[in-house]
């Protein structure tokens, strides 16, 4: 068992570790991207990255708070789902409407790396194997279709 304040070291030795890997890897446009705080530029889209003690996973996420907003956000990546399997060469999960831990209800489009330990720096290079690829496929994606997403 770890204490409360090894985890959150071992997390952020985690994060800090992927983001150094990454850095030099550019974006699909050429240029730099911060692939931890990944900016699409759309308000109330986010990617989101995360590894816990029993998986890591990677997700688009559509926060918006008027339910109207968010599932018109989802319709018009759902009718992009055949491009962005094309493109990223990954099949996802598609989420109309999930509650998070917060209660919030959000509209995701994931996948899960089940089985592993963001506390075992053994399974580092698993889950960094995981999330790089499909991170910078899914950047490939956003840079073919953000200009045309509203």
């Amino acid at each position: 068992m770890y204490s409360k304040e090894q985890a959150s070291k071992l997390r952020q030795q985690f994060w800090t570790r992927f983001g150094l890997y990454m850095k030099p890897v550019p974006g699909a446009g050429g240029e730099a991207v911060n692939w931890l705080n990944y900016k699409t530029g759309k308000k109330h889209l986010s990617f989101r990255l995360d590894a816990t003690k029993e998986q890591a996973s990677i997700a688009i996420e559509i926060k918006h708070t008027v339910k109207a907003e968010r599932e018109k956000y989802y319709q018009q990546l759902l009718a992009l789902k055949n491009v962005m399997e094309s493109e990223t060469g990954y099949l996802w999960q598609w989420e109309k409407e999930m509650l998070t831990t917060t209660g919030e209800v959000i509209s995701t489009i994931s996948q899960t790396l089940p089985s592993v330990n963001v506390l075992n720096e053994n399974d580092w290079p698993v889950i960094i194997a995981f999330l790089k690829p499909r991170m910078m496929a899914l950047d490939t994606f956003w840079d073919l279709v953000k200009d045309g997403f509203e």
